[in-house]
């Protein structure tokens, strides 16, 4: 009986040796190396490893230190300083799930890295992490990443699970352009479904915070979202800049604030912006509400030549479309305010009121192919049920024929300025005038202009004007059919005759520049993109102040005396 005692204690410290010698064999870089080759040759993984460790105030952990993964064929998907493996009993029956799992290094969620993880845990640790993802047209980039995952159980194409619950904590963060810092979320993933229950962040010099849900199709509820004193400047048009949200499958927004932001991209601009939206979804560059609301305000909006001074804006959404309960703003040293609606069937915009006052406005040098240009589809009709404008400056300095109009005003009822996606004045009555107008660099007095306009034709019943010494007065009538065609009757007492070479009339001999009473009859074509001249025929007719007779005719055009 010793002997099997002494045999069994040998065997037993034999044993024990081993152990020690394994235990310190497996602490070597030889040991490291030789987990590192047998994992690249035998699996579809690629594994580096410098060092495995342990340590007896630790003695439910093996560390893993150095460490590369990923899979055969495809980007790093883990550079880890540190790997600490967390055991418990559960490693008897079930070898590959730990207790806890901490990470300290850089993760690659980029697309290609699809990998399945032979192993598991009840906690997922990351510790001063750095995370790249890349999900369609959003990419993410964030540094000294700290949190957990509760369980963690990984799964092909989901490299952190489908179930659990999870908190993270970001010192920075860039998501696309967008930089972020001091991030804090908590959460929940369900399958594909994700909650946010709490995300915070220091954004562009401003605060976020928020709560939302992702669902299975890539959808996002946003319940409450707030950003205020941002400042944040961008290389992006303002189309590209909205264009990552405009092609998520939809974006439903409970509520969203934005206080005091201040957004620049390269030609357009908000400042000071005030944003409240309520119970909208966005879907695919449209959007739907029952009752939704949206009201902002901004010292200065800028897009292109465009600049909008405090303007205030307050929107109702519903089904039938946009109700416009307040635009006011200053704009070009002027007022601007309107109110309205538009409606989705049918895309009109209706404005019951619209005044401009005290407005000082250089018009672009394209103002003539802008108001030829096709409307976008969402914008069909414009119609404006009253227009009242009061001392405006208006001013074109386009060389080939400039003009100014000093203290313009005027009013109008029932207009409709565009139809079927066109600009034009298709219907009502508009009456202007001005204290004084230069008309390519000739002066006049009290101009004034009365029109109404139908389906068939526009009358213009009133165009006058004093020159120096004389009266001006005319009527016309436009055709509203595509080729324009017009008429033009006009009338000059104590008019040098020669003022209408100053307005393209290019007769063959010099008219007298003394005053004259003068008749002319022209008619034409205004059709769009169609020269005006080779349309033109008339008559040109006048007795000056001692007598002379002149008469000179029009065709196609081309100007000659006639007798």
């Amino acid at each position: 009986m010793k002997f099997l005692g002494k045999l069994l204690l040998t065997l037993l410290l034999l044993a024990l040796l081993a152990l020690v010698i394994i235990y310190v064999v497996l602490q070597t870089h030889w040991a490291a190396n030789r987990v590192t080759s047998w994992v690249n040759d035998n699996t579809d993984y690629q594994l580096t490893l410098g060092k495995i460790e342990h340590n007896w105030s630790e003695t439910d952990h093996i560390v893993f230190s150095d460490v590369t993964f990923g899979v055969k064929g495809q980007p790093l998907t883990l550079a880890a300083r540190k790997i600490s493996f967390g055991l418990s009993a559960r490693q008897l029956t079930e070898p590959s799930h730990f207790a806890s799992l901490e990470l300290e290094g850089t993760l690659n969620l980029l697309p290609g890295n699809s990998i399945a993880v032979p192993f598991m845990a009840d906690v997922l640790q990351l510790s001063t992490m750095a995370l790249q993802s890349q999900d369609g047209d959003w990419s993410l980039n964030g540094q000294q990443i700290n949190g957990g995952i509760t369980p963690w159980q990984p799964e092909q194409g989901h490299l952190l699970g489908t179930q659990g619950n999870f908190q993270l904590s970001a010192r920075s963060l860039r998501l696309n352009d967008v930089p972020a810092s001091q991030v804090l979320i908590q959460g929940e993933i369900n399958n594909n479904q994700l909650t946010l229950t709490n995300f915070g962040a220091d954004v562009a010099g401003g605060q976020l915070t928020g709560n939302a849900r992702r669902a299975e199709d890539g959808s996002w509820q946003v319940d409450n979202l707030r950003l205020s004193n941002v400042r944040l400047q961008t290389t992006k048009s303002l189309e590209d800049f909205w264009q990552p949200v405009a092609e998520l499958p939809s974006v439903a927004v409970s509520r969203f604030d934005m206080v005091d932001a201040r957004i620049e991209g390269p030609g357009w601009a908000f400042s000071d912006l005030d944003v409240t939206l309520q119970n909208i979804t966005f879907r695919q560059h449209s959007w739907e509400s029952d009752d939704g609301t949206l009201s902002f305000n901004a010292s200065d909006i800028v897009n292109g030549s465009m600049h909008l001074i405090d303007p205030i804006v307050n929107l109702a959404v519903s089904p039938q479309g946009v109700a416009i309960k307040q635009f006011t703003t200053r704009w070009e040293g002027g007022l601007m305010r309107t109110d309205g609606m538009w409606t989705r069937n049918n895309h009109r915009l209706t404005l019951n009121e619209v005044v401009v006052a005290g407005m000082e406005y250089t018009l672009p040098m394209d103002w003539r192919e802008r108001w030829q240009k096709t409307l976008p589809d969402w914008l069909s009709d414009v119609g404006v049920k009253k227009f009242r404008a009061n001392r405006n400056l208006l001013i074109d300095i386009n060389p080939d024929f400039p003009f100014q109009l000093t203290a313009l005003g005027g009013y109008g009822n029932n207009l409709l300025l565009a139809r079927q996606q066109q600009w034009g004045v298709w219907q009502g009555t508009l009456n202007l005038n001005a204290s004084n107008a230069t008309f390519n660099k000739l002066d006049v007095r009290r101009p004034s202009l009365a029109l109404n306009a139908g389906d068939a034709q526009i009358a213009i019943t009133e165009l006058s004007a004093f020159t120096q010494r004389g009266l001006l007065e005319a009527q016309a009538t436009i055709e509203q059919q595509p080729g324009r065609a017009f008429t033009l009757s006009l009338n000059g007492r104590s008019v040098p005759m020669d003022t209408l070479t100053h307005w393209g009339w290019q007769a063959s001999e010099t008219l007298p520049s003394t005053d004259s009473n003068l008749q002319l009859r022209l008619t034409g074509n205004l059709a769009a993109n169609t020269p005006l001249k080779p349309t033109l025929n008339g008559l040109l007719q006048g007795t000056t102040s001692d007598g002379t007779g002149v008469r000179q005719q029009i065709q196609h055009g081309e100007v000659s005396s006639a007798h």
